[in-house]
């Protein structure tokens, strides 16, 4: 069947409208129609409810409905389009709080009254889709000032929030692009591996994706997009990178020093730093014996190098977690041999549309029923925020080393049963692709059935024995084999837990925050770091998500926070404001608790969420509405507020010890 996108449900054939009907997220499409058509009996059907339901190692499709339930939900739709089709009224859509709550309610079932704000906002309808931690403006003194260092994901947000409020800010971003990781992150295959309908702004979404999960490519777009809609460009200094940043206590001001290629070295006096730098910004070499002596081409696959044609070349891609997971199947063809250097097997959830596009009816249903695209971004968010969460929740009780209770224990059975059907022809491989710990200890990634096939090709070796060393032409194993290669590919991950490395960050006292912190960063609720006054961190300390909710969001719910403080600042006309140390720690001390009693802070288990003291130091472990709950006002007793010229002198924090 052929869609038109001109003229909409009001002009569809019937015939259309259920060809499109069958391609439908179900689920998101009858409240979608209830807010439409105002229509709520729609939503009174209790047999179409949907749930978060697990079939083998994946969750059930259209929110677990029977086949007879989703042809009566197809009816019921076809029903209502055509009724608001055929009466050519208007929409009789409100934005209704109480309308909205009870239509949420049809997707999430009952939930505690204080999670609703967080649905609200979510769902990004209405006075709901205003962000709450702060007024639309804020008064503000003549010479007050927020530096935003990075203009990827969390940047162009900070940057959104301070508009909207009307605080003067300057964005220091040191690539000429915005973007972040989807601008440095070019390599064959990138693309997301969560649903990219919840990897966009709450207040910026987005209904004419071509992917479930969209190429780097159609995610740099976005965000390039997003600058220009909210007009950010001009505020930000492309080609710059900071090198230090240090707090004055007597005027509260940070001095921000930075360098361009063209204009040298620059410096800055704000009154407040956003650092929106990420954890995913310094890619990471192993220093492998005679790494340096290597006479072929070698780069890290954030830093892909396109002049190099790998045709007919002999190539070794260091590691298999998720860059190399997607870049493998992406250049095995081309190459006259790929060897992949194999540390720990990946462990992924089935995705069989990983790589396809939408299907044509559900896109055509996205672009022409109005606000159908708000209501499914807002299913795959309920479906994300604390679906899979119990599946990687340590059993204390639980004796095996594969899995950290009977459920993850399932999943595990389930995952290998899935892994093992693509290899039956080949037990020499199964050994090496069925991962020895337990699923959810790290990433997990996404699996439509290409990687199986790439790993099968005759031009393809998988190596599990680990790297004892590099020559000026191969790569040594353990087992003393040579892997004559004319290009190594590191997909060796990144420096997660050097928050603002190589940046030099002195607070007050002269304390550098890398020697404060030491092997272990930490933040208060990821944000703030005592004495660092008005320093704010977005995707800092313990806020990268695993399997509930989408750092998007995390970063909307942190800069909210962040506003509130920022607004109490400008508010006194300055001044300098710090989390106290009994805050930070008692906060901290609860989330090393919670990591604990996950499947990625088990012993045993080496992965990025970890530091090199072995600490969780990039994870959240609780649910999504705790950090919600968190960060949506600012508790000011959590706070020290010091005035300009008074501020010398106070408690300080070093290394989780208060010293006066």
């Amino acid at each position: 069947m052929t869609f038109s996108t001109t003229p909409g449900i009001l002009t569809a054939t019937d015939d259309q409208l259920m060809s499109a009907l069958e391609d439908a997220d179900l689920p998101s499409l009858i409240p979608a129609l209830a807010h439409l058509t105002g229509d709520m009996s729609l939503v009174n059907r209790d047999e179409l409810h949907p749930a978060i339901r697990v079939e083998g190692a994946a969750l059930a499709p259209q929110g677990g409905l029977s086949a007879q339930e989703q042809q009566l939900a197809r009816n019921l739709a076809f029903d209502s389009i055509k009724k608001f089709r055929d009466s050519a009224s208007s929409s009789a859509r409100m934005d209704d709080p109480e309308q909205l709550r009870r239509l949420i309610r049809f997707i999430t079932g009952d939930v505690a009254e204080n999670y609703e704000p967080l649905l609200l906002h979510e769902l990004g309808l209405g006075e709901a889709a205003v962000s709450p931690a702060a007024p639309t403006t804020v008064e503000v003194p003549e010479d007050f000032s927020v530096m935003i260092i990075g203009a990827g994901m969390s940047g162009l947000l900070a940057a959104h929030r301070l508009d909207e409020a009307g605080i003067p800010f300057i964005i220091l971003e040191r690539n000429t692009d915005v973007g972040g990781v989807w601008l440095e992150n070019d390599y064959p295959g990138c693309r997301l591996d969560t649903n990219n309908f919840a990897y966009s702004y709450s207040f910026a979404q987005k209904s004419d994706w071509t992917h479930q999960y969209s190429t780097q490519g159609a995610i740099h777009n976005y965000f390039r997009n997003a600058a220009d809609s909210f007009g950010l460009r001009d505020r930000i200094v492309f080609g710059t990178e900071v090198v230090s940043a240090t707090f004055d206590e007597a005027t509260c001001l940070w001095t921000v020093t930075a360098r361009s290629g063209d204009a040298g070295e620059q410096t800055y006096t704000v009154n407040a730093v956003i650092s929106a730098v990420g954890q995913l910004n310094q890619p990471s070499i192993p220093n492998f014996p005679g790494g340096n002596t290597f006479g072929g081409t070698a780069f890290h696959t954030a830093r892909w190098d396109h002049n190099v044609d790998l045709t007919g070349k002999r190539v070794a891609v260091i590691g298999t977690g998720a860059s190399s997971y997607q870049v493998i199947p992406e250049i095995a063809e081309q190459t006259e041999h790929l060897y992949v250097m194999q540390r720990s097997a990946p462990w992924a959830l089935p995705a069989p549309a990983y790589h396809d596009e939408l299907r044509p009816g559900l896109k055509w249903l996205f672009e022409n029923l109005p606000d159908y695209h708000r209501w499914f971004r807002f299913h795959q968010f309920w479906m994300a925020v604390d679906g899979m969460r119990r599946f990687a929740v340590v059993d204390p009780s639980w004796d095996r080393h594969d899995s950290v209770s009977q459920m993850n224990y399932e999943l595990r059975m389930a995952l290998e049963k899935h892994i093992s059907s693509q290899y039956v022809d080949r037990p020499d491989l199964l050994g090496k692709v069925i991962p020895d710990y337990p699923p959810y200890s790290k990433r997990m990634l996404r699996d439509n059935g290409v990687w199986a096939k790439t790993l099968l090709r005759d031009n393809v070796t998988l190596i599990s024995d680990r790297i004892s060393s590099i020559t000026d032409t191969a790569i040594v194993t353990e087992s003393r084999d040579e892997v004559v290669v004319d290009v190594i590919i590191y997909g060796t991950g990144f420096k997660a837990s050097e928050f603002l490395a190589p940046m030099k960050v002195v607070g007050r006292g002269g304390q550098e925050l890398r020697e404060w912190w030491g092997e272990d960063p930490r933040a208060f609720m990821g944000i703030t770091v005592p004495n660092f006054p008005n320093l704010f961190c977005l995707y800092g300390p313990n806020t990268n998500l695993v399997l509930n909710g989408s750092i998007i969001m995390f970063s909307e719910l942190a800069m909210n926070h962040v506003m509130g403080c920022i607004s109490l600042l400008a508010s006194r006309g300055g001044g300098s404001l710090e989390c106290k140390p009994e805050a930070f720690l008692e906060y901290n001390k609860r989330i090393d608790r919670a990591n604990e009693e996950m499947a990625w802070g088990i012993e045993g288990v080496n992965n990025w969420y970890k530091s090199s003291s072995g600490r969780v130091s990039q994870n959240w472990p609780l649910s999504t509405v705790e950090y919600w709950r968190l960060t949506e006002q600012l508790r000011e007793e959590d706070y020290a507020y010091v005035a300009p010229q008074a501020s010398a002198g106070k408690t300080t924090l070093r290394n989780g010890e208060v010293l006066v």
